[in-house]
């Protein structure tokens, strides 16, 4: 029977465990950030490069970089607890956040507004009917609520 590697001491794994950090930087440069242990965000740094960038690549580009830090932490977090066994829920656990993979965020391109036939953007609205006018003066609470619910043009 091969020798086993013997168990580390509680307090030590414990200390180890709680100083594990993992840094990860998006490849652009763009997105820096560390979590700890167990995954959680601990800090996260964006530099000017995202001012070039919409906020969905932006998203993503925080999104990857977390993922990447993840993956390194659960690796350093399962090496760590490898001498007290590899089954169990939390090395599932670790197994998974190694092996996950998020969706791709599609980009969206800016939203431009649709042109009418004639290729104007603005619509001209001086043909269409003036909205009502506001009623002269207050209007009793009674007339509102006496009727039940109004649907007013204006909204």
């Amino acid at each position: 029977m091969a020798d086993r590697p013997a168990k580390p001491d509680r307090e030590t794994l414990l200390a180890e465990l709680d100083a594990l950090s993992a840094t990860a930087t998006s490849a652009d440069g763009a997105v820096s950030l560390s979590v700890n242990t167990d995954g959680v965000l601990t800090r996260l740094r964006l530099t000017d490069a995202v001012s070039g960038m919409s906020p969905s690549e932006i998203a993503d580009a925080v999104l990857r970089t977390y993922v990447e830090a993840q993956r390194e932490s659960a690796k350093r977090t399962g090496q760590l607890l490898a001498p007290l066994g590899s089954g169990g829920y939390l090395m599932d656990r670790l197994r998974w956040r190694v092996q996950f993979e998020p969706e791709p965020v599609p980009v969206a391109a800016p939203a431009v507004p649709a042109a009418e036939p004639d290729g104007k953007v603005l619509k001209d609205r001086s043909a269409d009917t003036p909205a009502e006018a506001p009623p002269d003066g207050p209007v009793a609470d009674d007339d509102w609520y006496g009727r039940g619910m109004r649907l007013d043009r204006a909204w």
